[in-house]
Formats: structure tokens, sequence, C-alpha cells
């Protein structure tokens, strides 16, 4: 399996200049290189429509910060966790990073030589406050990291916290650092829009210039610990949907967005050879689960046959139009979690066998009555499957499933489309057949696990996870020692017995990785990742777009 790394003391400047030299990129054409504007702004895009409310507080989910995105180029992490690419860690505002055995402890170097964007220099005691504000209330541990305090020696800070933390590393890590000097004078920083003067300070590469309902502009800032920026403005801009946006970009209006974008090749690549779309594959997926405790699915014969029937490149190519990875292994792991496949799984996949998925149901006693599928019962197979109307990739891969199942199979498949809040009230109640969703992406194997087998997800018959109501005593332990292992050689062990579990038992089944999308131009800017480096994804709602903005050189 491949260990998150414990020690990471990676100079942030020799990685960002590997970054940029094997980006690939070469530019535009001969006449839009000559057009290219060194300096130009770059407007960043969503489709979330209208932000109405200013609010630049980090920690608050529906914060204009948060929404729009640019709270992550403000206030900045202690390390950058790599979601996709080598799922590695790159130290920000600390030096070195070091997890202790059993991942309770975390000790920091503060990085040296950054000031605050007000000309404060910035110090540990910024590290210390901006956690501690868990512990007298003053924040609510939203992220469930139970820090319980921390300890100075030197230079060194270590932070301690009351249960493991291999399983969220990421979310330590990305915790936003934040001016003591600054927030000990909120009364409530739980709630606070820090929209008074001087209250937006960070030790990020821009700092807020002007914010409206209609785009929110940030510059750059020139005291930046990491260098010179190329892009000196950044606006943030929201539309109404994906059509608005898309035609945005098309236009040149926008220039930088994460979205799934219908017949993208047509719509937006085709439209400029300088626009770009960089699909990121992560540990996530979108997964197909199944009521485990009700017919058709409470019989493992009739999984393990679906699972050698649905065809994972259809979802692909088809319902996701390319941006995604099909997912094969009878693991459920995908490509960038293949080094965690215990040895006996490596290479063990499923494929599209009819003739393999039939002899399975022969053999479990079921049969067909003119080419309809007839369980041991006597009663005819059929279930639906539920996604809400809108979820376009998902929608199309409702009637895929419907339709390679039915005329491989003899299954009839309802689809169904409720509204949101019918769909999310039958998946936490367990009322459904079968839906399409996603996991937890943990930056590992255990995220796949815990998703689709872990009981603690059900709390008063309500399932956050875990939809399909798994529950075996040997999964459930091997999943508590996954997260709290204090070594990698436990840690494999858990996780051979969660492989096994997973592929014997399918309790559900990954179509295709839920990757991280990005949509940019090379009109003006280069050293953006691509396929071949991808040293952060590209999308900008990620905290790895610091580190995409330092890797930005203009067009010669």
């Amino acid at each position: 399996m491949r260990p998150r790394a414990s020690l990471v003391t990676l100079s942030v400047a020799a990685a960002l200049v590997l970054s940029a030299c094997s980006s690939g990129q070469s530019g535009s054409s001969d006449t839009d290189a000559a057009a290219a504007a060194p300096g130009a702004a770059l407007t960043i895009a969503k489709p979330d429509g209208a932000i109405t409310t200013e609010s630049h507080n980090p920690y608050l989910g529906d914060s204009s910060a948060s929404k729009y995105g640019y709270a992550k180029v403000i206030f900045e992490p202690l390390a950058l966790v790599n979601p996709t690419g080598d799922l590695g860690t790159t130290p920000w505002l600390a030096e070195s990073v070091e997890w202790n055995d059993d991942y309770t402890e975390l000790t920091v170097v503060p990085r040296s030589g950054v000031t605050w964007s007000d000309g404060t220099e910035f110090t540990g005691d910024d590290i210390v406050y901006t956690f501690d504000q868990y512990l007298d209330g003053r924040l609510t541990d939203t992220a469930g990291l139970k820090y319980e305090g921390a300890t100075v020696d030197g230079d060194a800070i270590t932070l301690r916290f009351g249960d493991s933390k291999f399983t969220a590393q990421a979310r330590v890590l990305h915790t936003p650092i934040v001016p003591k000097h600054i927030w000990e004078t909120l009364d409530e920083p739980n709630t606070d829009p820090l929209t008074e003067d001087g209250l937006v300070v960070g030790t990020g590469p821009y700092v807020l210039d002007s914010w409206s309902t209609e785009s929110v502009t940030l510059t750059a800032n020139p005291d930046y610990w990491a260098g010179e920026l190329a892009v000196p403005t950044l606006h943030y801009v929201s539309y109404g949907d994906n059509a608005a946006l898309t035609t945005a970009l098309v236009s040149g209006e926008a220039d930088w967005a994460q979205a799934f974008i219908p017949q993208i090749e047509a719509s937006y690549l085709a439209a400029d050879d300088d626009n770009r779309f960089l699909v990121s594959p992560t540990t996530g997926a979108g997964t197909l689960f199944m009521n485990l405790q009700t017919k058709p699915f409470d019989d493992v014969a009739l999984r393990q046959a679906l699972a050698w029937t649905i065809d994972r490149d259809a979802y692909v190519d088809i319902a996701r139009e390319g941006a995604s990875e099909a997912v094969w292994s009878v693991t459920g792991l995908g490509s960038v979690l293949e080094s965690e496949i215990a040895p006996e799984y490596q290479g063990e996949s499923y494929s599209v066998d009819v003739d393999k998925a039939r002899q399975i149901l022969t053999h479990a006693g079921y049969t067909w009555q003119d080419e309809a599928l007839v369980d041991p019962d006597g009663e005819r197979v059929s279930f639906s499957i539920s996604v809400p109307a809108g979820w376009s990739d998902w929608n199309t891969q409702q009637a895929l499933i419907a339709e390679e199942l039915g005329s491989a199979l003899g299954i009839e498949v309802r689809v169904d489309q409720p509204d949101w809040g019918g769909w999310d009230a039958a998946r936490q109640e367990g009322t459904f057949q079968a839906i399409i969703h996603w996991l937890e992406d943990t930056g590992n194997a255990y995220g796949l696990y815990t998703s689709t087998m872990d009981p603690r997800w059900i709390v008063d018959d309500r399932a956050q996870f875990n939809f399909g109501r798994f529950e075996d005593p040997a999964v459930t332990d091997a999943l508590n020692t996954y997260a709290t292992a204090s070594s990698d050689d436990e840690r494999t062990a858990a996780s051979a017995v969660l492989q096994q579990a997973f592929a014997e038992q399918v309790p559900a089944i990954p179509l295709g990785a839920h990757p991280l999308l990005g949509e940019y131009n090379t009109r003006n800017y280069v050293g953006w990742p691509t396929e071949e480096d991808q040293y952060a994804s590209a999308d900008p709602t990620q905290p790895g777009i610091v580190q995409i903005l330092v890797n930005l050189e203009p067009v010669e």
C-alpha cells in the first residue's frame, strides 16, 4: 500500500520549479501568442447563481468566500494534500509536517519569512491560536478533528488529537490558519462575516480588493512569501447555470472553472485551441449502492451477476462523456490506489461477461421465463434505480444500467428521478432499492470501504453512508484497525480483510472515478497541471489552487 507521507520536508520552491518544467504546455498558436497579454487578469467562474450575502469567513461553508472559493487564496493551510496524481503532501505554511506512528500527533515547523497581508510577522503562535479556538468553543469542530491541545519545543509545534487522523490527514493539514492578532479581537468567530475594514488578513497569494453581488476581485499580495505572482488580478464570478458558464468560457469572458459540461469537445474544446479540460481521478468513485436488506439485493449471487454485467467503460464514455476513469478491480479500488490492492487481487478485475453472470445466477437457483429473470422463489427480478432529476450524467447511467441488465439478464429496471428531497430521504431511511452515489474520499482505501460497509454511518436508523446497511463484525473490526493502526503492516493486514469482503460480498459496485474537473485556457499563462503532471487538480475550488497560481508563468 502507498503510505501517506509521515515526514515531508520537500522544498516548495523546488516542487514548483519541477512542476512548471514538466507542465507540457507549449502555449497557443502564433497569432494568439502575439496577442497574449502577460499580466492579464484571470476570471474564475462557478455555475451556482447569484451569491448575495458578503462574508469572508473561511470556516463558514455558506460564506461567499467559501461558495466562490476565494477563501483559499487568502487563508493558507499548513500543507497541501494532492487528491490526485501521487496523493503526495507538500508543506505550505509549515516547512515540514510529521505525524507520529498512530497519527494522533502532528509536529510542524512554521515557515520562516512569512508575513500577514497587513505586514505583521507570521509565527507559530498563529498556528497554535488557530487550533486552540476549537478547545474554547470559539470555532465549532465541524470537521471532527477532536483537537486536544499543542506543545511547543523550540521551532517545533506538536498538535494532539483525540483519535487517529490517518484517514483524515487532509482535514487537519487543510485547516485555514488565521492571524491571532486579528481573530482574538472577534467576539464570534463562528459567525463573524469579516466585513469590517482590516479583518480580511491572510498569508495567501491574493488580498481582497472589492466585493459585489456580481463579482469579487482580488489582487496579488506584493509581499507574498513564495515570490512574485504572474497573475496580478483574480475575478470571481458566479453564473446562473452550466449553460451560462459554458458560454462565458467559450467567449473568453471566463478563464477557469470547475464544471461538468455536456458535449465538452464540441461545446468548449473545439471553440479555441487554447481551451483545456483536465480530468483528475481521485480515490472516490460514482458507485451503485444496493439496498442489501430487501429483495432482490439481499442475495449476493444477484449482486455478483450485476458486477459481471454492468459496463463501466460505458459509464465513462457515455454517461460521463470521458470525464472519469472506469473502476474494474474486484476490490473496488481505482487506479489512483492501485498500490494498495492486496497481492492476491492484483489483476483480478471484472469485465462484461454475460455468460459468467448467467452461470452465477443459474447456480443460485435463478431461471428465465420468456427471457425474464425469475428468482428461486418464482418471482420476476425487478428493481428501481434512483437519482435526482437533472443530474444528467447519472440520469444517463440509470438508462444504461436499465438497458444492460434488461437485455443481458432479463431484469426489469425502473428509472426513478425524484427531486432532491425525496431522494435524500430515501437514501437515509433505506427505503430505496438502488441509487448512484459518491464515496467518502479519504485519500486511501478506507474511503471506499467505510462508505460501503461501515455501520458507524447508521445513526438513529438513518444513513449518511453505507446506504445498503452492510454489517459484518470482522469487517467492522478491520475498518477500526485500518483507521487507528500504528504501523503500515497492521493497516495492510486490515485492508486485506476489507478487500476480501468487498470482492466476495459485493456490497456496492463502483462504476468510475469521481474526478475533480477543471476547464482553463492557455492564452495568457502556462504552467497548469496536465494529464502528464498532475501536481494538483485543475479544480479552482480546491486548496491546490495556490500551488497552481504560484506555478503560472506568462506566455512568451
